[in-house]
């Protein structure tokens, strides 16, 4: 077996870091540099015309709650195990974010977050934030199909027909879940996750989902206040309904992290297109929303990754 010294593993931990770090700038700065539907002329006109202190300001304060709400609700769900400082759960969320900014929708997060951890507490770290990740799916889906049942009832997308069909294959999915949930697979079932869930306390449960609905309403209305601040003149629950939609149907689609704004962008481009939105409005909103609560956090994330230090045994 090749033995590996300390300095040679101290090493080749600064370059992981070093790539980690170069790729997300990288990736970043090639999304926003050659993204030929960006129009910079077209926004900086608007820009100007639109320009406020107070509106950056609340833009910037939506953002820093989204992330907020995400790092307190991974600092309760932990606290199952040990409870850990405001502090170390930034660390710990904005650090995992920045890891996982290349895999396929976000996996490399719970790596992220397990190596800050004990290798003994792995699995349970992964379960967690599997939990905390689940439950914004959920309200995502729950939202997301009240607000196409809201939309199609305006524009009539699909018909009553394809909706009935929709709900009738959501039903039979459930069902199938219910009457199977005892069947292991490798030692996993559903009955067995169920169980996993029940052991975690119900007020970290309830904490949790109230989070999770504080941070959807959060990034939402941040979507909302954009379109205003672009001049789109749309009625509340009608544009409402439709960020609803697009967050749904982009969050079913498996994609990149940074590229995260390029698939709610074309998903956008198409229900906000029914709407009469221009294009271009469009494209820049999505962005500006990846930019506020990706790239952002992704900076600061940066920092964390690269004075990150795991225990070598010399």
């Amino acid at each position: 077996m090749i033995s590996i010294s300390p300095k040679t593993k101290r090493f080749l931990l600064f370059i992981i870091k070093v790539l980690i770090v170069g790729g997300a700038f990288y990736f970043i700065y090639s999304q926003l540099a050659n993204n030929d539907k960006l129009d910079w002329q077209k926004f900086l006109v608007l820009f100007q015309k639109n320009y406020s202190l107070g509106g950056i300001a609340f833009l910037l304060l939506l953002s820093i709650l989204n992330r907020l709400f995400e790092i307190l609700k991974w600092q309760i769900l932990v606290s199952f195990l040990h409870k850990i400082t405001l502090p170390e759960a930034t660390k710990q969320v904005l650090g995992a974010l920045t890891t996982g900014l290349f895999t396929p929708n976000g996996v490399g997060e719970y790596a992220g977050k397990a190596l800050f951890f004990e290798k003994s507490k792995a699995k349970k770290i992964v379960f967690l934030n599997l939990i905390c990740n689940g439950i914004q799916m959920i309200l995502s889906v729950v939202f997301g199909i009240f607000g196409l049942l809201y939309f199609n009832a305006n524009y009539n997308i699909i018909t009553t027909k394809t909706v009935s069909l929709l709900f009738s294959i959501v039903f039979v999915f459930f069902l199938s879940l219910f009457f199977l949930k005892k069947i292991t697979i490798k030692g996993y079932s559903i009955e067995k996750l169920i169980h996993k869930i029940n052991e975690i306390p119900k007020t970290i449960h309830q904490k949790n989902i109230f989070l999770a609905i504080c941070r959807y309403l959060v990034f939402s209305h941040q979507y909302y206040f954009l379109f205003l601040a672009f001049d789109v003149d749309l009625p509340y629950f009608i544009l409402m309904a439709t960020i609803a939609s697009v967050y749904f149907l982009a969050s079913s689609l498996p994609t990149f992290q940074f590229l995260d704004f390029a698939v709610k962008g074309s998903v956008a481009v198409y229900f906000f297109g029914i709407l009469g939105v221009n294009e271009w409005i469009v494209v820049f909103i999505s962005t500006l929303m990846w930019f506020l609560n990706v790239v952002l956090p992704v900076v600061i994330g940066s920092y964390y990754v690269m004075n990150f230090k795991i225990k070598i045994e010399q």
